[in-house]
């Protein structure tokens, strides 16, 4: 599933914490960055709703399976660039 098919509501894992943690899709936009509530208190940090970056997906709970993210890309590339910068 690519990045751009997650709809609002659906549970995701992300990594921009470092750490895998699940999370709630907000948005059912497109692009970039996408609108989520992070779960951090599964690692000792806060629950918060922002803004990710879509490479930051790393998977998608599909009729209770998780299911990889494939990214663009152009997400890929981002990915790098961001990196490079440290952020």
């Amino acid at each position: 599933m690519k990045t751009n098919e997650i709809k609002k509501g659906m549970k995701i894992k992300v990594t921009n914490l470092g750490t895998p943690v699940t999370g709630i899709m907000m948005d059912n936009l497109k692009g970039d960055t996408r609108l989520v509530e992070v779960k951090g208190s599964e690692v000792g940090m806060f629950d918060e709703m922002g803004s990710v970056y879509s490479h930051d997906i790393a998977s998608v709970e599909v009729d209770e399976q998780w299911i990889t993210v494939e990214h663009t890309e152009k997400q890929i590339k981002l990915k790098r660039k961001v990196a490079e910068f440290g952020f």
